[in-house]
């Protein structure tokens, strides 16, 4: 594996998900193969669980972090080829990728989309950019598009919760007062095709993700009977793809809480967390023991370790 910026770069989804379970059941296992190897963490934006997980994940392959908010601590880079460099920006991605690369062995980089500029933002610049230019591998830690190592902890949480050999998964739309980027329901929804499961999206009319992502993939506008007898439901809010970042809805009847989780089979509640409470999920929903947001965080680490133990290895 050279590069991880995707969920379509999964070629074996099963002997991944082992390969997390093994390491979570012995996560030093591999400790030698990270030694005296550097992972350069890179930020453009915030991050919690992201950040602590990857950190903790090469820390328990013996590797080495170096981490860097860029907007802040870093020089202004520029991204277009061909770029006349007289005004703010003080550095090309051409040059800073390449030193980057000479001071580690792994890239892992997180940068947000405008939700301005839909063809700007699928283009993924920032992370694609490292990738063409740094000379190590690189890991998307979210980028415009996508968040593959989420989907990773996703799909593993499913797995050790699922009664069932095919459960039926929804995800839904829920509100939130701000834009938020389509990411993390891209990265899910490339995910459930991959996966052995029953996959239904809902969201209110005018809320469809891109459909080059949501593909065949069933949607249902109805969210009452998209829940019937779901065994996950996963509940995240996402702006407006069409009319390409805009908030057309803040309808609270898609708030998640008992009454909609009374229409399941006894579903368990996932979020990438964080949540904002009573919006995307109520306190009784979130705080029962249906949800199971904390282990699915906690997974984070395996997925990011997993894809580190492929790369240091040099596997598919």
């Amino acid at each position: 594996m050279k590069h991880f910026t995707s969920v379509n770069q999964i070629e074996d989804l099963d002997a991944l998900i082992l390969l997390a379970k093994q390491i979570k059941a012995n996560p030093y296992a591999n400790k030698a193969i990270g030694e005296n190897k550097t992972l350069g963490m890179l930020f453009f934006n915030p991050s919690l669980r992201t950040r602590l997980s990857t950190q903790k994940a090469a820390a328990n392959l013996g590797m080495h972090c170096i981490t860097m908010n860029l907007n802040t601590e870093g020089w202004s880079l520029e991204f277009e080829d061909g770029a006349i460099m007289d005004g703010n920006k003080a550095e090309h991605i051409k040059e800073a990728a390449q030193v980057i690369s000479q001071y580690c062995d792994v890239i892992a980089i997180r940068s947000f989309p405008s939700l301005t500029d839909k063809e700007k933002d699928e283009e993924d610049q920032v992370i694609n950019s490292f990738a063409k230019y740094a000379t190590v591998p690189v890991i998307s830690l979210e980028g415009a598009t996508e968040h593959p190592l989420q989907a990773i902890a996703d799909i593993i949480t499913i797995r050790e919760y699922q009664t069932k050999k095919r459960p039926k998964v929804v995800l839904t739309w829920a509100p939130h007062p701000k834009a938020l980027p389509h990411a993390v329901p891209n990265s899910f929804v490339k995910m459930m095709q991959l996966a052995d499961v029953d996959f239904v999206i809902t969201h209110p009319q005018g809320y469809e993700l891109n459909p080059e992502v949501t593909k065949n993939s069933l949607i249902n506008h109805d969210q009452n009977d998209a829940f019937k007898d779901a065994d996950f439901i996963y509940a995240k809010n996402w702006s407006n793809y069409n009319d390409y970042g805009q908030i057309l809805s803040r309808d609270l009847s898609w708030t998640v809480n008992p009454e909609k989780m009374a229409l399941t089979n006894k579903a368990k509640f996932m979020h990438c967390l964080p949540v904002r409470r009573n919006q995307i999920v109520s306190d009784a929903v979130l705080d029962s023991d249906s949800s199971i947001v904390i282990p699915q965080a906690n997974n984070r680490t395996y997925a990011a370790q997993a894809i580190l133990t492929k790369i240091l290895r040099n596997e598919d």
